[in-house]
């Protein structure tokens, strides 16, 4: 068991926040702002801006640089961490992008995928990272998504990783808690936060020792999720699996089209932002795809505060 006097910085609950745009698809930084705003209010510990979820692919560079100002911004009021999204898979490249997000002075950490489509292998993974952690400046988070990289990691290579001076956590997203989880979550390096990527199995995640999450469902029922995180992490099993169970439903309705159509269907739907846009090639979620996770997201479950 990892001791409990090395706790991570990173724990709790994260909010990939979507970027909301017009009907025209221009970024709508007011609507984003506000987003940013309840999300913090309703406990999530710090935001991501420009991961997946935010559609990131099709920002232009000054949509980015808003993007992450408005998040920031929203960090600094309520004294929360700000992690921004990374993703290349040219290391000179990522050590630039790295360099100018700690020049802004505003980011605690950068989300960073083992380099995508390339495959170099858990060696070349390894090296990677460990050129962004000499040369970045930004504390790091691995993001471990094979199905998006096509690059396995094994628990020794992640345990290697968190053996990097910069390496502060993964975000854990596999699609499965397998033995590389069990053996990760066994004995994670000191300091090291394993984050729960994959919505639908948060639940049991954290219940088997991970440190919290960065979880693009917490858009919405915010409240909830960072209480989902919190009853776990202070032992209260018998509530955590109910209110684990109900959100893991609400995880795979929102998650039934690509992400996050359904998910701005949903925050459209409750007038939270202009627009359920998104842009291509992803295409608007289907109307009784959004209906079916509106009638989940608008039952706010109630099973006391979170801490």
């Amino acid at each position: 068991m990892a001791s409990q006097t090395s706790d991570p910085k990173f724990t709790g609950l994260y909010v990939p926040l979507v970027t909301p745009f017009t009907d025209d698809l221009r970024l709508a930084p007011d609507a984003l702002a506000r987003l940013a705003d309840e999300a913090l209010s309703a406990g999530a510990a710090g935001l991501v801006a420009l991961g997946t979820t935010a559609e990131v692919a099709t920002l232009t560079a000054e949509e980015q640089q808003t993007v992450v100002r408005v998040c920031a911004a929203a960090c600094r009021a309520h004294g929360a961490p700000l992690i921004v999204g990374v993703g290349t898979n040219d290391t000179a490249a990522a050590i630039e992008s790295l360099r100018e997000l700690a020049a802004t002075g505003d980011v605690a950490a950068a989300l960073v995928p083992a380099p995508p489509y390339i495959r170099p292998g858990e060696a070349g993974t390894l090296a990677h990272f460990a050129a962004l952690a000499e040369h970045g400046g930004v504390p790091l988070i691995v993001y471990d998504i094979p199905y998006r990289t096509g690059q396995t990691l094994s628990a020794g290579t992640l345990a290697a990783l968190g053996r990097l001076p910069e390496v502060v956590g993964v975000k854990h997203a596999t699609g499965a808690i397998d033995a590389t989880t069990v053996e990760l979550l066994g004995c994670p390096p000191p300091g090291f936060a394993v984050l729960g990527g994959d919505d639908v199995v948060i639940s049991p995640l954290v219940a088997a020792g991970a440190h919290g999450g960065i979880l693009a469902s917490a858009n919405i029922r915010t409240a909830d999720y960072a209480e989902l995180i919190s009853l776990w992490r202070r032992g209260s099993g018998a509530p955590a699996r109910r209110l684990g169970a109900e959100l893991a439903r609400l995880s795979a309705v929102l998650f039934a089209e690509p992400n996050p159509t359904v998910i701005k269907g949903v925050l459209h739907a409750q007038g939270r932002i202009p627009s359920p846009a998104v842009r291509m090639p992803l295409l608007a979620a289907a109307t009784s795809s959004v209906r079916r996770a509106a009638l989940l997201a608008g039952g706010r479950a109630r099973h006391g505060s979170a801490a």
